[in-house]
């Protein structure tokens, strides 16, 4: 894939805001983010700026695609669990810098799109479920990496406890659009240490049990 003037001028403006990671910047030179979006908006994909999806959901602004995905630290051989499928770009980013992504959406519609884009992609590395993405995947677990594309009330434990030892989970936490900021956070033997290093707007995460 040839990068053309409006993918080079976004990964331009993504290093002016602190995404250094080599690996992380060719995984969104070579993932069509047009691919993600309505028809409709496809003359804005490769803008840095968050777009409307069905079903009342959004497309995150790639630079904080990007810094989430940098702050994961991914390894080729790592297993990684996404809460909230949305449109499948943050899935298709981690499925090309980790060896199985598994993604959980509950909206059925989002999910068939999603599944879709990873096929005509040719991303046979990404499982998907529809499903509560707040309890996590505990038949798949433990993972090495969490990211969280919904943003939780309080800090989402039950799905730290489903990280190794090690392991690192990047999610937006806080209540109400104003009030939210990005954690890494890292899951020690018995505990975890957490560090807010971006305010930010998303969704809310909204469990089965409170409506969909």
């Amino acid at each position: 894939m040839i990068a053309d003037s409006r993918t080079i001028r976004l990964l331009m403006e993504l290093r002016g805001q602190g995404v250094g990671d080599t690996a992380v910047l060719k995984a969104l030179e070579t993932t069509p983010r047009d691919l993600f979006v309505p028809e409709l908006l496809n003359d804005q994909a490769w803008e840095n700026t968050a777009l409307p999806i069905s079903c009342g959901q959004t497309i995150s602004q790639p630079v904080v695609v990007a810094l989430m995905t940098q702050r994961l630290a991914l390894g080729a051989r790592m297993r990684v669990l996404e809460i909230g499928t949305g449109s499948g770009y943050q899935a298709a980013i981690l499925a090309r810098l980790a060896r199985r992504v598994y993604s959980i959406e509950r909206h059925s519609e989002l999910l068939r799109q999603a599944r879709e884009r990873f096929d005509r992609l040719r991303l046979h590395n990404i499982t998907t479920m529809l499903g509560d993405g707040s309890r996590g995947w505990a038949e798949q677990a433990p993972f090495d990496r969490i990211v969280v594309t919904a943003a939780a009330s309080t800090m989402p434990e039950a799905l730290i406890e489903q990280l190794v030892p090690g392991g690192v989970m990047v999610a937006p936490v806080g209540e109400g659009a104003w009030n939210q900021k990005l954690y890494c956070v890292r899951r020690l033997d018995d505990t975890y240490e957490s560090e807010a290093f971006l305010d930010v707007r998303f969704v809310p995460l909204v469990p089965d049990d409170e409506g969909s």
